[in-house]
């Protein structure tokens, strides 16, 4: 669509690469950073990397400040992909509401147990993670224009997507729901996950309706399944 661009601003990367062979913790983990411009709209997916080395790298690859940022969408509400989140304080945060609400008990019932054992730390800590979770707004299924929600719900309870049907391609900010080339070139889905079958499931609707796929831990990657032009 006319006016919606997107460009990756923060290449993601797993500790270590099961794919590869890898194992034990090979490198730091960091989810990839994406932003999609439509019309008046800025909005930056998974703001992974802390806010200290994210905004230089957004300066870099973009040209823009932290108050230029007017969305922040994550994919899931893992600590990982939301690291670098405080930084764009005067942004709209936004979740999909499956995850929102998935999240949402599952901390309110951790919270109760640390509050039943007295546990103050984890209390403290539990009433933090609420507290950024209720600040995080349920998204719309069109967050802007040609910025569409997609679920791909599994390696998280409502992990999803963004869906940009552009002038001759599809883009897929696809989040953790395809992790990286690997991944994608052997069909496997990223463990450990929430619901196997679930995941399994959206890896599939992700290759049948994407051209191009932003990886949750890799770069833009072609899906040559499809026929690209």
């Amino acid at each position: 669509m006319a006016g919606t661009d997107f460009r990756v601003i923060s290449i993601g990367a797993l500790a270590a690469h099961p794919l590869r062979g890898e194992r034990g913790e090979v490198r730091p983990a960091h989810a990839t950073t994406t932003l999609i411009t439509s019309g008046s709209a800025r909005i930056l997916v998974d703001p992974s990397l802390p806010g200290p080395l994210l905004l230089p790298r957004l300066s870099e690859r973009a040209g823009l400040e932290a108050k230029d940022i007017t969305h922040v969408f994550l994919t899931c509400f893992h600590p990982l992909h939301r690291r670098g989140l405080l930084a764009f304080e005067k942004a709209t945060w936004l979740i999909s509401n499956a995850e929102r609400e998935a999240v949402g008990v599952h901390l309110i019932g951790r919270l109760k147990e640390a509050h039943d054992q007295d546990d103050r730390e984890v209390e403290k800590a539990l009433g933090h993670e609420v507290a950024i979770l209720e600040r995080c707004q349920a998204a719309e299924d069109e967050v802007a224009g040609g910025v569409d929600l997609f679920p791909l719900h599994g390696v998280t309870p409502g992990l999803t997507g963004l869906l940009l049907p552009m002038n001759r391609l599809t883009v897929l900010v696809a989040g953790d729901a395809v992790a990286t080339q690997e991944h994608l070139e052997q069909g496997q889905v990223l463990a450990p996950c929430h619901d196997l079958e679930k995941a399994r499931a959206s890896f599939g609707e992700a290759i049948e309706i994407a051209d191009l796929i932003v990886a949750g831990r890799d770069n833009v990657l072609p899906n040559l399944t499809r026929q690209l032009f």
